[in-house]
């Protein structure tokens, strides 16, 4: 059947179902499988070949409706939690009387929320529409991001932060969710590094630019002008915004308007897609069968949850996103301070971070061009482990008291600053090698659970009491980048075993056992290559199946 006759075939029956049911009554009949078999209908079985032609305009159209809005939200969540760490060059241990491991506190608490509300976040991501549940999420944030520049003490500063982590759980979870449910598997490493790049993009932007200017060109000039009206030591001068009160609010702000454009552009799903017609949401669907991860379901699956949470491969992504998160958790939190402490002013250490976050751009979107383009993650992962480690390693072993000390420590810094490619292919490891939504969904909380509780231990292995040489720190780094490293070969491994399996399982039940991988060819081969694979190759992948129960599902290395 062609894309046409099922297209045609499929608004009948959407149409019939429409006019005949409820909207419970069409969530009921979504339960039983993917969200995709309500718009395939009878034919959500009969697999399509879709054109090279059609499968490039699918996805040109895609990027250009999702990515923007995906690029500018994460943007906004790594500028509105950098501020802590910039405001940390401005004084805010100073003016805000932390002492101790306060500050620390302060980066971590954020991670402590994430890490307590991500089961309950993943429950929501299942259950309620993907766009609006963002899109309120956005705007929590911003209001709590808008509240804290009123916050002048500790206690006020941990309780926005906390829940300024509550709101932003969601974030990571949801684009990990929208990405695996429309792009294909070759096509999500590469999205996916694009909006993580956010980091470094914010890292040039928040700590670098952004304070840079308003100090000069907003929070100066208007103390002049006070100092010359009315005195330097009157009220009035004493009464202008601090550089920091002025940035949470504008980024607050900034955030509370976006999550208006979040609501009403970002789509729950294919299916739903309003910038789709009837025959493209047809074509979309099809795009993503040789994935075989489906789309969605709003039906929560405790079987499911019992094969995440026995399934090894869990456990692998957790320890893999735990052991990175432990010195990126410290590393973005003390950043500014290690290069304060390598001798340079307030201004030159905000601008020697523009380089740090340029690094973090090329190393996360070159990690995931190497990784689609060879079709491996783990090889990529390793190499990117390797930089950090000499760096990290430079940092514990140069002699600060040489003439040529600060140069050498700086570039060993920036070495360091390739770690942030190494997350965003973990997220998509993870995604592309778990099947079932409920499971899914509730492996990619897993996932970030991990990520939080690293997060939550980086920053206390760095203290300001390590000033300047912070060797605690950097040695805990430097073994968390090693382990990583051993761990990642070790799942490399364990889904080799688990490929041999499937070919096994595919033999015994007369398939062909070795396919291609459709999904990770590119989008002029994609066709051939699923149709190599045989006629009915993909036929139950909107069937709701996870990756141990589904033959076809082939395990991306």
């Amino acid at each position: 059947m062609s894309s046409e006759e099922k297209a045609e075939m499929a608004h009948l029956e959407v149409t019939t179902s429409a006019s005949t049911t409820d909207p419970k009554a069409t969530e009921n009949s979504q339960s039983f499988g993917d969200a995709a078999n309500a718009l395939l209908g009878a034919h959500a079985h009969d697999p399509v070949i879709v054109s090279p032609e059609d499968n490039a305009r699918l996805l040109r159209k895609t990027d250009l409706y999702l990515l923007p809005v995906m690029l500018g939200i994460y943007f906004l969540q790594q500028l509105d939690k950098s501020t802590l760490s910039y405001a940390s060059v401005f004084n805010l241990v100073k003016d805000a009387n932390l002492v101790g491991y306060q500050y620390s506190s302060l980066s971590s608490i954020v991670y402590a929320a994430q890490f307590i509300w991500q089961p309950v976040s993943s429950y929501f991501l299942v259950r309620l529409p993907v766009g609006r549940w963002l899109a309120f999420n956005v705007f929590a944030w911003g209001v709590v991001l808008s509240l804290m520049s009123t916050a002048r003490s500790f206690s006020t500063l941990i309780a926005a932060r906390f829940f300024l982590g509550i709101f932003e759980a969601t974030v990571a979870p949801t684009f990990v969710t929208i990405t695996a449910m429309w792009w294909r598997r070759r096509e999500q490493t590469q999205r996916t590094s694009l909006w993580y790049a956010m980091n470094g993009v914010t890292t040039i932007a928040a700590q670098s630019i952004l304070p840079f200017t308003i100090q000069v060109l907003m929070i100066d000039p208007v103390r002049i002008t006070f100092d010359l009206w009315v005195g330097a030591h009157s009220q009035l001068a004493e009464a202008v915004p601090s550089m920091l009160a002025i940035i949470f609010l504008f980024t607050g702000l900034l955030t509370v308007a976006f999550s208006v454009i979040v609501l009403i552009l970002l789509p729950n799903s294919p299916t739903t897609a309003r910038f789709l017609s009837l025959d493209d949401k047809v074509l979309v669907l099809e795009r993503l069968r040789a994935n075989n991860t489906g789309t969605e379901t709003k039906k929560w699956k405790w079987e499911q949850v019992r094969e995440c949470l026995l399934d090894l491969k869990t456990w692998c992504w957790f320890l893999l996103i735990f052991t990175i998160s432990i010195p990126s958790g410290g590393i973005s939190t003390f950043g500014p301070l290690i290069v304060d402490s390598l001798g340079f002013n307030q201004f030159q250490t905000i601008l020697l971070q523009m380089p740090f976050g340029a690094m973090q751009v090329i190393a996360t979107l070159g990690g995931g061009f190497f990784a689609a383009r060879f079709k491996r993650k783990w090889p990529v992962l390793v190499g990117l482990t390797i930089p950090p480690i000499a760096g990290a390693a430079a940092l514990l072993k140069i002699n600060r008291s040489a003439s040529n000390a600060k140069a050498a420590l700086l570039a060993s810094y920036y070495l360091v600053s390739f770690y942030p490619g190494i997350s965003p292919i973990i997220y998509t490891w993870s995604s592309q090698n778990t099947a079932g939504h409920t499971k899914k969904t509730l492996t990619t909380g897993v996932l970030f659970i991990g990520q939080s509780a690293g997060n939550v231990v980086g920053p206390f292995l760095y203290t300001t009491a390590q000033a300047p040489l912070y060797h605690e720190g950097l040695e805990s780094s430097l073994v968390c980048f090693a382990v990583l490293a051993g761990l990642m070969c070790f799942t490399a491994f364990y889904l080799n075993i688990l490929n041999r399996q499937q070919i096994v399982r595919r033999i015994a039940n007369g398939k062909t056992g070795e396919l291609v991988d459709a999904s990770l060819e590119e989008t002029k081969d994609a066709g051939a290559a699923q149709q190599a694979n045989g006629a009915q190759f993909g036929a139950n992948a909107f069937d709701d199946l996870t990756d141990r129960q589904n033959e076809d599902f082939i395990y991306v290395l």
